[in-house]
């Protein structure tokens, strides 16, 4: 089998260890370049001595990569950051990118939730949406592919089929969502020091301040033809890995969950299960699988879905292979069918 030379640019964050781990039994690819900013010139092991099992490039800077051996670059960088590092790679390599800075395809959105004008215009008209099971064959074609953000990701999973089977009522759909910390980067932030975090649950980002709403605004209003808002409440828990999202709709239970299941009976990582069970983030974790539930509620005609995934894996770095595998020509499904961890 050919073995596709991979670079990840963004390594010592969270999603690029992910990358790491999941490549690492991944028949098709082989890691040729790691960057880091400050741990340039480290070992892997010395940043995550979690993977000191595996033979891999010390972390070099970016401009000190040769990029003409590259098949595909993941970039796992900061927010405003990737936008630059993009416009500068060459204009022939393949990019999957992971983070916020191509998701949104109205640069005047992009200034909205992010705060400061797009810089690279031209390529944000040139990237796809990375929600792969909806965009496969564009994904497939694609020279350049922006990774959704975790939360956005789980919310479309439980609605778009809903959205595009018009079987809900699209001014009444709430998403209570809750995520485990690795979902805020690596950096140092004084909200997620153990003492402040653990023994607690806590909302951030209320009030319609999540920029994942510019995502669910942009693709559930496509789907629909017309404006659709949807309410969404985000909580962080004190755990390292995982999503749960709650969304209430109005409709009939049974016919949410026929058309749930009836979307994804072939898809190989969404897995609905019967009606009345619901999931754990404990039955995903570590893994690219996503579970949906559904039940009613107790108020006639409103129904009730959930849904969980990993954030690092299929939420972020497990989507980025999945679709890095359709974009290189290798089984969607390649390196990316470990069960999931458990206890």
């Amino acid at each position: 089998m050919t073995q596709h030379r991979i670079a990840i640019l963004g390594a010592s964050g969270y999603t690029g260890a992910e990358l790491v781990r999941l490549i690492a039994t991944h028949p098709a690819m082989k890691i040729v370049a790691l960057s880091a900013d400050r741990k340039a010139g480290m070992a892997m092991d010395q940043v995550f001595p979690f993977l000191r099992h595996l033979d891999l490039p010390v972390l070099q800077k970016i401009d000190e990569i040769d990029f003409s051996g590259v098949d595909l670059c993941f970039c796992a960088l900061p927010h405003a950051t990737t936008q630059v590092v993009v416009n500068a790679l060459p204009r022939n390599l393949k990019i999957v990118d992971l983070s916020a800075d191509f998701r949104l395809r109205d640069p005047a959105e992009y200034e909205k939730w992010y705060g400061q004008p797009h810089t690279a215009v031209e390529l944000q008209r040139e990237a796809v949406y990375g929600l792969t099971e909806f965009y496969r064959d564009e994904i497939k074609t694609a020279r350049l592919v922006a990774g959704t953000g975790c939360n956005a990701a789980t919310g479309q999973f439980a609605l778009r089929p809903l959205i595009s089977a018009g079987v809900i009522d699209l001014d009444n759909i709430l998403i209570d969502l809750k995520a485990g910390v690795s979902g805020a980067g690596r950096s140092l932030k004084e909200n997620l020091l153990h003492a402040e975090l653990s023994g607690g649950t806590h909302t951030y980002s209320m009030g319609g301040k999540h920029r994942h709403l510019g995502e669910f605004d942009q693709e559930f209003s496509k789907i629909a033809g017309r404006p659709v808002q949807v309410r969404f409440s985000p909580h962080l828990l004190p755990m390292n890995r995982g999503i749960l999202a709650t969304v209430y709709v109005k409709a009939d239970p049974q016919v949410v969950h026929a058309t749930l299941a009836k979307a994804y009976a072939a898809e190989p990582f969404l897995k609905v299960l019967p009606f009345g069970a619901l999931p754990s983030t404990r039955d995903i974790a570590g893994s690219n699988f996503c579970h949906l539930g559904v039940i009613g509620d107790r108020v006639p005609g409103h129904a009730v879905v959930v849904a969980v995934l990993d954030n690092l894996t299929k939420g972020s770095s497990g989507q980025a292979i999945q679709n890095a595998n359709l974009m290189l020509g290798i089984e969607e499904t390649a390196g990316l069918m470990l069960a999931p961890v458990f206890p």
